[in-house]
């Protein structure tokens, strides 16, 4: 099951990590966000113990939606490091998403 990530724990949870995060800004009415759902879940089903799969609700955590420069939804960025090292905008495949976190472990 994907992580929920918040403002509260995001610099914890996904800077100071010490594997690779894949992080899904997303939101309750985005229509494309929750097609994209049950891909971030299975990717956080077949990493486990690998890295690290999560979410961000835009609308519950304004400010590190704000930090990261979110303007459309889904975003999904890949984190290694503490530093952002790739991302998508809109929809993407799991394959996409799984070749992102390959190239880092």
């Amino acid at each position: 099951m994907a992580i929920e990530f918040t403002d509260a724990n995001f610099d914890t949870e996904v800077l100071q990590a010490n594997e690779p995060v894949i992080v899904d800004f997303w939101a309750e009415w985005c229509q494309p966000c929750r097609m994209l759902a049950p891909v971030i879940d299975e990717l956080a089903q077949e990493y486990d113990g690998r890295a690290k799969v999560g979410k961000v609700d835009t609308d519950s955590n304004r400010e590190i939606s704000v930090k990261y420069g979110i303007q459309a939804i889904p975003t999904v960025m890949v984190f290694s490091g503490g530093e952002l090292v790739k991302k998508f905008v809109g929809m993407a495949t799991k394959d996409q998403f799984a070749e992102a976190l390959d190239e880092l472990l």
